[in-house]
């Protein structure tokens, strides 16, 4: 089954409110969308949280910050570099303008709030890395070898390299595996540490080292089968906004 019904927890309307920020598109000029897939608000009404998908609106973060408990930033096309001190590679398939400004003041809102759980997906961890003061590898087949092994969905192995956050969910299983579609890569995380890594060294996962909850992630856990990198991941930011708010 397909639709949102298909895993549909009644009691996710009484959990905390996961603010899930999305993409925009613009596929005719001034027809702007906010768009998400639904993989996403699924996984949160299964880990028991009120799954809601943010206006992109830069005037509301405020009271979005104020009604939601914790928040995902989604995956999505490639970030533009240039307001980073960098000028974005030709090849590049560059995120709409009002998404990178969106997910920017957002998280910048967030550092001040060390307390509210957030999760970043693929773009949304590369965003995390950029706004702490970290780079982009921004074409991995000009630089890696292996770079296919991180495309079409390829599966490949992790390494953990911190006792942070990832550490506690996955815990001390082996042979942990992710599939990833992605050409570019975090290769400084700035402030935040690295928290796992691919066999062939791509960053594959980044946290905030004093934050209970502040996760970035290259893979994407609302649809992996492997719990331990898939389900668990959007249940422990569940139950950390849980833990932390009373609603």
């Amino acid at each position: 089954m397909s639709g949102l019904g298909a895993s549909w927890n009644p009691n996710c309307a009484a959990g905390p409110t996961i603010g899930i920020a999305p993409d925009v598109a613009e596929p005719r000029p001034g027809s702007v969308r906010a768009m998400c897939p639904l993989t996403y608000a699924r996984a949160v009404a299964d880990a028991g949280g009120w799954p809601v998908i943010l206006p992109p609106m830069l005037e509301l973060i405020p009271a979005h910050l104020k009604r939601c408990h914790g928040f995902i930033l989604i995956g999505g096309d490639d970030p533009r570099t240039e307001s980073f001190g960098a000028p974005t590679h030709p090849k590049a398939t560059p995120v709409h303008e009002l998404r990178q400004r969106f997910d920017t003041e957002l998280l910048n809102a967030l550092m001040d709030r060390p307390d509210v759980p957030t999760l970043g997906v693929c773009l949304g961890m590369q965003m995390m890395a950029l706004v702490a003061g970290g780079t982009m590898d921004q074409h991995l087949p000009e630089t890696l070898k292996t770079a296919d092994h991180h495309y079409n969905d390829a599966k490949h192995g992790i390494a953990l390299t911190s006792k942070g956050v990832l550490a506690s969910i996955v815990g001390s299983s082996g042979g942990v595996q992710v599939t990833s579609h992605h050409r570019q890569a975090v290769s400084n995380p700035g402030s935040l540490r690295v928290a796992a890594t691919s066999e062939d060294g791509v960053i594959e996962a980044i946290e905030h080292p004093d934050r209970r909850f502040f996760l970035g992630v290259q893979w994407h856990p609302e649809r992996t089968k492997d719990e331990a990198v898939g389900a668990e991941i959007i249940r422990r930011l569940v139950d950390e906004a849980r833990l932390n708010n009373i609603y």
